[in-house]
């Protein structure tokens, strides 16, 4: 008799399957389980939107949120609090379903979580304890001891592993449901405090199974589009702020060969009727032979593909972000790309070291624009040393550059435990006078802190201005033909 699997994805910020999600059922349906899985949308809760053309209101939204004025920094952080706990409170329905799952007595319970799933995790956990059903939580961040440690009090949990168990599930399953040594498998943390040794990167990432996505609710979908990944990490990995190549999947940058990733397009194309594949690589050019092997046979994989993905806009003699080359993706089917920005000051990026030259971002934004891409960044405001002089670089930028960026996600800067400033702030306070730690939540994985110069008033000034410039840029539509892929990153 099948041993039954429930699998709870929490995810519900997408409008499209979780990676994740279908590789690990992927990997258990291969070793005979039978698994189910409950998936927020299928019961009728909506996911939540992502970006959109903005609106005034949006515009206001932002710059209350971004607020450093020191008469509005209580309302601000109350306001972040409130709207923190209602997006992340147990939905009722999750976990009525749950409930009704549970009831059925699976074997075991397999949860992914982000961290702002925490209620909802342990409510489902209570849940679960009081049906006597082990559950195995895992996460993109459980590898961080801080994290896991906070986590291992979770009503109910039978073990947390923070590793890629993407081959490894069906043994671990096996272990759980029969009351086995878990702490043979690197990786895992017990309610108790014990620690197994920490589980390395996958190395043998041409070996996962192509994800099954079959339980996924595709009528609910606005379209179809599939996700995967040719690789996991990112090829720089040195920026100072990154919380991704931290993080169970992005340590160090390992990459699958161009004909697998085809394939499994291929295959998955074939499965789900669909034609819209969004990669969700750190950095898609990380490798530049596979990123210029997968464009050169997209088409021939999936005829009519339609596809976006990120890349890192870095100072390699080749990074494979040629004009050539963006041409080419779009004659591949690329129609959006995203980069990580951060800021136009040449003296912040290398201090954050972020591996770009300002001269190169120009050049990109312009070649991906003429090339026919819609293109997407990410910056942010508050990093050590920043000033106003600074934020006008950025707007002058975004000003010169309007026409040729179709959204900008702007946010502060954070301080993410695991990572490089984390460390400094912490163990050298000095070396980082600006920022002043206040709290540390290990169960999000956020440190809350002030930073004084953010009060000064030309600095104030300095960000309404660039914020006026970004709402301008998010208030247009999408440049034609790529509207399809609006909000997927």
């Amino acid at each position: 008799m099948k041993q039954k699997v429930l699998i709870v994805d929490l995810n519900n910020f997408a409008t499209f399957p979780t990676l994740a999600i279908g590789l690990l059922v992927a990997s258990l349906r291969k070793a005979g389980f039978d698994v189910d899985v409950l998936c927020p949308l299928s019961h009728g809760v909506p996911a939540v939107a992502r970006e959109k053309q903005e609106g005034r209101i949006d515009h206001w939204i932002r710059r209350f949120h971004l607020t450093s004025n020191p008469f509005l920094l209580g309302m601000r952080d109350t306001a972040r609090r409130m709207r923190s706990w209602w997006i992340n409170r147990p939905h009722p329905v999750v976990v009525a379903e749950c409930d009704r799952a549970l009831a059925k007595k699976p074997d075991i319970l397999l949860l992914s979580a982000y961290l702002q799933h925490y209620p909802s995790v342990v409510e489902i956990g209570r849940i679960a304890h009081s049906r006597g059903i082990p559950m195995l939580l895992g996460g993109p961040v459980f590898n961080i001891p801080a994290t896991s440690d906070a986590w291992r009090s979770v009503p109910g949990l039978t073990a947390i592993y923070g590793g890629e168990a993407d081959l490894i599930l069906p043994e671990l399953v096996r272990t759980a449901i029969a009351g086995g040594d878990l702490l043979q498998f690197p990786g895992i943390v017990l309610p108790d405090g014990r620690v197994a040794p920490e589980a390395p990167p996958l190395r043998e990432l041409d070996q996962l199974p192509i994800p099954d996505f079959s339980d996924f609710p595709w009528d609910k979908y606005r379209m179809r589009v599939i996700p995967l990944m040719s690789g996991r990490g990112c090829g720089w990995s040195q920026c100072v702020f990154c919380s991704d190549v931290v993080s169970v999947n992005g340590r160090t940058f390992r990459t699958r060969s161009a004909p697998v990733v085809l394939n499994e397009m291929r295959e998955l194309a074939a499965r789900h009727d669909a034609r819209h594949f969004l990669f969700l690589d750190l950095k898609l050019n990380s490798d530049v032979r596979v990123w210029r092997e997968i464009v050169g046979g997209i088409q021939s994989a999936v005829p009519g593909a339609e596809w976006i993905g990120t890349v890192h806009v870095d100072k390699r003699p080749d990074n494979g972000l040629r004009a050539e080359d963006l041409r080419a993706a779009v004659n591949a089917g690329m129609r959006r790309v995203s980069f990580g920005f951060e800021t136009a000051s040449q003296r912040l990026l290398d201090r954050m070291k972020k591996g770009s030259l300002i001269e190169n971002y120009r050049q990109f934004v312009v070649d991906a624009y003429e090339a026919g891409l819609s293109v997407r960044c990410t910056a942010f405001h508050g990093f050590p040393t920043e000033t106003a002089a600074d934020l006008d670089e950025t707007r002058k930028f975004f000003e010169e550059h309007a026409k040729h960026i179709d959204r900008i996600r702007f946010n502060t800067f954070n301080v993410i435990p695991g990572t490089p400033v984390h460390a400094g702030v912490h163990a050298s306070p000095q070396q980082i006078p600006e920022l002043t730690p206040i709290a540390e939540d290990p169960i999000i994985q956020r440190t809350s802190y002030r930073h004084a110069a953010l009060a000064a008033r030309d600095y104030r000034r300095a960000k309404k201005r660039l914020l006026e410039v970004i709402h301008s840029i998010n208030r247009r539509p999408l440049r034609s033909g790529t509207e399809a892929l609006d909000g997927l990153m």
